[in-house]
């Protein structure tokens, strides 16, 4: 029986994190059919948020240094929810319609987000202001001419090249007079550690092991997570409006639903769930540039076998994968084979972390082979189109 219940908790333990990293992307994938590879940047984001935050709280001391999470939780939800806004304004809003364009360019700004991390220090921060400044304080300033769409692409011409330029020369001049105090990188590439709080240090021993709190806090807040996001799309006015733009766009657009506002406030929550899920696996381990890419891939893979668009079927994806997973990797099944037997040798061969992912996928390949639309497939005439 305990053997049985340490499975079970440690197998809903993973597919809570799979489903926590998921449940952002089952918004912008699922949802809206935006294939976003930034995603796994995105919670980099939230954990990196998460580091700073517990570094602030440290200084106030006991016992305020044990609230960080709480306070860490909004603050990486509003920080990676206004990251993936600025993203869909600035990049997605130009590519719906065109997954291959939206793939390369999604993974270009992963690329470019990974190495901001590496790279930022007061200077940049200095020199990414006075760009946003000088050229879309310039461009604003264009916008108030009556003739504006008939000199757009010259004042863009003329501003972008003129507001690099004095961002860079600064920038030069900065860097010689400060010196290390602006130039010096505020994390690097090494990774950081984020401490748990003391509330949630050590676990509820059952037996012959134990629930590690952590693990509990994790399980807890992704079930908020699913609970809020389904409030919110089934009980809420602008949840009413993502359905219906998912359901019907031209409609939505003809019944006067402002459709650009529903696309960026969807990817904007759908970012911001990135976060969180950020600042949960920052309990798990260090955090790094390289963060998000040991989690996209799951996150995708999740989506896909639950079912593109379904909520529900993330869940259960989630959940059945976290099983599978560990049962595989813990080797459960090998006291009950005997030794000499063929199969003894491949569960044994397989009951390490590592080999368990790779059965794991190709599991889900003969699923999908089986049920190409996942566990919950979409229906309606749109799907039959």
């Amino acid at each position: 029986m305990a053997l049985f219940l340490q499975s079970l908790f440690n197998g809903l333990s993973i597919g809570s994190v799979l489903l926590i990293a998921a449940l952002g992307l089952a918004i912008v994938f699922g949802i809206m059919g935006v294939i976003n590879l930034a995603h796994g940047e995105l919670m980099m984001l939230g954990a990196y948020t998460t580091f700073v935050v517990q570094n602030v709280f440290r200084g106030f001391g006991e016992p305020w240094f044990g609230f960080y999470i709480i306070a860490a939780l909004p603050l990486a939800f509003l920080v990676a929810g206004a990251a993936g806004l600025l993203l869909e304004r600035g990049v997605i809003r130009y590519l719906y319609g065109r997954p291959l364009e939206t793939l390369l360019a999604t993974w270009g700004v992963s690329l470019i987000l990974q190495q901001l991390v590496r790279s930022i220090s007061g200077l940049i921060c200095i020199q990414i202001v006075v760009f946003c400044l000088l050229f879309f304080g310039g461009l604003w300033g264009v916008k108030q001419r009556g003739d504006f769409e008939r000199i757009r692409k010259m004042a863009i011409a003329i501003l972008l090249p003129l507001s690099a330029g004095i961002t860079v020369a600064l920038g030069a001049i900065l860097g010689k007079s400060a010196g290390l105090a602006l130039t010096q990188p505020w994390f690097g590439a090494q990774g950081v550690d984020v401490t748990a709080p003391g509330w949630l240090r050590g676990g509820i021993p059952i037996g012959t092991f134990q629930l590690p709190y952590v693990r509990l806090f994790i399980i807890a807040l992704t079930v908020v997570c699913v609970v809020g996001i389904y409030l919110f799309l089934l009980r809420s006015p602008w949840g009413l409006r993502i359905r219906a733009v998912t359901q019907n766009r031209s409609m939505s657009a003809c019944l006067g639903i402002p459709t650009q506002k529903v696309d960026a406030l969807t990817f904007a929550i759908g970012s911001g769930l990135a976060g969180i899920a950020g600042c949960a696996i920052s309990l798990l381990g260090s955090v790094g540039p390289n963060t998000g890419q040991n989690y996209i891939v799951d996150a995708f893979m999740v989506v896909v076998v639950g079912g593109v668009g379904k909520i529900f079927g993330t869940v259960v994806a989630a959940l059945a994968i976290g099983l599978v997973n560990y049962i595989i990797g813990s080797g459960i099944f090998i006291s009950m084979v005997s030794p000499d037997s063929a199969l003894f040798n491949f569960l044994t061969f397989f009951a390490t972390t590592s080999m368990a992912r790779v059965m794991v996928f190709v599991l889900i390949i003969l699923f999908l082979q089986l049920r190409p639309a996942g566990l919950f497939p979409q229906k309606g005439r749109t799907v039959d189109a």
